[in-house]
């Protein structure tokens, strides 16, 4: 049984969160503000959802913070639906965004999928344990979905490392942000979803790269998209 955080200061968001995610066989935790999820966030915890405007410690200063501690998908859930609160989702390492007042069935589809997409990344859906990619001293274990380089683990989300294994397997090819969008996301693009994508991208590059402005690995082909060389 896959345990989702929820985490709220709204006593009946969460209760309805809660219902209807048990109801599809999850078990579900409650948090009532951002320090509260954090300290309930530890490697049980397979999906994190959270609010952005709660007590103590927002959902963006939260998710920075969880995701030192994990890796597992962030879902935002919030009432808070302008591109700018998206961007600092993103930048913050969510994986995805949901804004209130919300489909029951799109965030059951967007559960499932965040855990799907998840646990193929932790490597429950490989088949050859010797494959791997090296570039440059980058190297990428898809069998355990491990990345280093120069032998120095790096620590992606599943987000950040599905982008970077897909164009790794197809290095050269430039990648617009639509391409990337539908095939990460798996999701229609829709213009609003490139700042999404930029955000990812810069997120990927602080962690491959010893100077994201000149980056070695990711680069950018201006007014078409990026690629690996």
């Amino acid at each position: 049984m896959r345990n989702i955080l929820i985490a709220d200061d709204n006593n009946e968001i969460r209760e309805i969160v809660k219902v209807l995610l048990e109801s599809e066989g999850y078990n579900v935790l409650e948090a009532v503000d951002g320090e509260d999820a954090i300290s309930k966030v530890d490697e049980n915890i397979d999906l994190i959802i959270l609010d952005v405007v709660m007590p103590k410690k927002t959902g963006f200063k939260a998710c920075v913070e969880i995701r030192e501690k994990t890796s597992a998908p962030i879902l935002f859930l919030t009432a808070k639906s302008q591109d700018s609160d998206k961007y600092m989702a993103f930048s913050a390492g969510s994986d995805d965004y949901l804004s209130k007042p919300f489909s029951y069935t799109e965030l059951v589809s967007r559960v499932k999928a965040l855990l799907r997409r998840y646990y193929v990344y932790k490597g429950k859906d490989t088949s050859d344990l010797t494959d791997s990619i090296s570039i440059n001293g980058l190297k990428i274990n898809i069998a355990s979905n491990e990345v280093s380089i120069d032998g120095k683990e790096i620590v992606l989300t599943e987000i950040e490392y599905n982008i970077l294994l897909l164009m790794s397997k197809n290095r050269k090819k430039i990648f617009s942000a639509q391409n990337l969008y539908e095939s990460i996301w798996k999701e229609p693009y829709f213009y609003s979803c490139n700042n999404t994508v930029m955000v990812h991208i810069r997120n990927l590059r602080s962690k491959l790269e010893s100077d994201p402005q000149n980056p070695k690995y990711i680069k950018t082909v201006w007014g078409k998209g990026y690629r690996i060389e």
